[in-house]
């Protein structure tokens, strides 16, 4: 028999990603429709075993959906890896009478929930990154936005590099995920894109390249390279003493995180929030949500962690060809 859920509890973990306010709107009024009450926990699972926990209605969420971040805040908790840590969240949860809970977040977060399941929990789990690096969806909560800002912001170096003549490099976010820098660097028309996943670290294939292209008459050189590989200032300084044409570094940084969410990440959000919360009012647990297909589906926990996700390689090889 289905565990009754009669309060829920929803968080957000690990990195902000423009969304998440929309998909705890959802859990909220969602839950609320179905006879559920809703227990909000701000930052993350450090604040779940530090018991900052409040009561959450319709009104809570009023006025959210456009906010970038999160309302419920977020924070990175090294006590909640540990054993010790998780039975002490699971006992919070059945203390605040919270029979199942919504994590809003990455795949570090959903190991705390898959953790929470495990000690009588029910969990479910929703896709808010911008990195795009969860295996079992095709979307993430975040990612259309923080693409859209890095995009926009490449935009604008290359407006300066042209002016100049430089070669300009350019670091996206996307942890060891390169979606961002490949959408960024197909989208912004850049002669170059370095991805954790496809780049062999031969930096004079890069070099002749720039060469070769100012040899043809090119002004201007972007590089879009991915967080994962990072060190931009190095690299500029290396590509400039081996050509001789002045090169910068621009880090795009935190500014992708933020901003008011575009018009998919609110929808998609929104029904992924909704979506959890009827997983939990069915009684189910140790889920996560997903985009699949132009449906949403949801995946155990445990077989959605173990999935494995690499760059297309037919997009990959477009972007190639697009920056001949």
């Amino acid at each position: 028999m289905a565990k009754e859920i009669k309060t829920i509890g929803v968080l957000t973990s690990g990195g902000d990603a423009p969304g998440m306010n929309a998909a705890i709107r959802a859990v909220v009024r969602k839950s609320l429709a179905n006879g559920i009450k809703v227990k909000g926990i701000m930052k993350g699972y450090n604040g779940l075993l530090n018991e900052e926990i409040v009561d959450m209605d319709a009104r809570s969420v009023s006025d959210t959906i456009q906010r970038g971040g999160t309302v419920l805040y977020t924070a990175r908790c090294a006590e909640f890896r540990t054993p010790e840590g998780q039975q002490k969240g699971a006992e919070i949860c059945k203390k605040h009478g919270i029979d199942g809970l919504v994590v809003i977040g990455g795949d570090g977060s959903f190991a705390g929930a898959q953790k929470l399941a495990a000690l009588g929990v029910s969990t479910i789990g929703v896709p808010g990154t911008i990195d795009l690096d969860i295996a079992c969806t095709e979307y993430t909560i975040g990612f259309d936005t923080a693409v859209n800002t890095a995009m926009e912001a490449i935009d604008k170096v290359r407006d300066t590099s042209t002016s100049h003549e430089r070669c300009s490099i350019i670091e996206v976010m996307g942890r060891d995920a390169g979606y961002i820098a490949l959408w960024c660097g197909i989208a912004n028309g850049a002669e170059d894109i370095l991805l954790p996943e496809k780049y062999n670290h031969d930096e004079q294939v890069l070099i002749n390249n720039i060469i070769n292209n100012r040899k043809k008459g090119k002004k201007h050189h972007i590089v879009i390279n991915a967080e994962g590989i990072g060190h931009s200032e190095a690299m500029a300084r290396r590509i400039e003493a081996a050509t001789g044409i002045e090169t910068r570094a621009t880090i795009l940084g935190h500014m992708q995180r933020g901003g008011s969410p575009t018009c998919r990440d609110r929808v998609t959000a929104s029904i992924m929030g909704a979506y959890a919360a009827d997983l939990l009012a069915q009684g189910k647990s140790n889920r996560v949500v997903g985009y699949r297909n132009g449906s949403y589906v949801d995946f155990d926990i445990d077989e959605a962690l173990a999935m494995q996700k690499g760059i297309n390689d037919y997009e990959y090889s477009v972007s190639r060809v697009l920056a001949i």
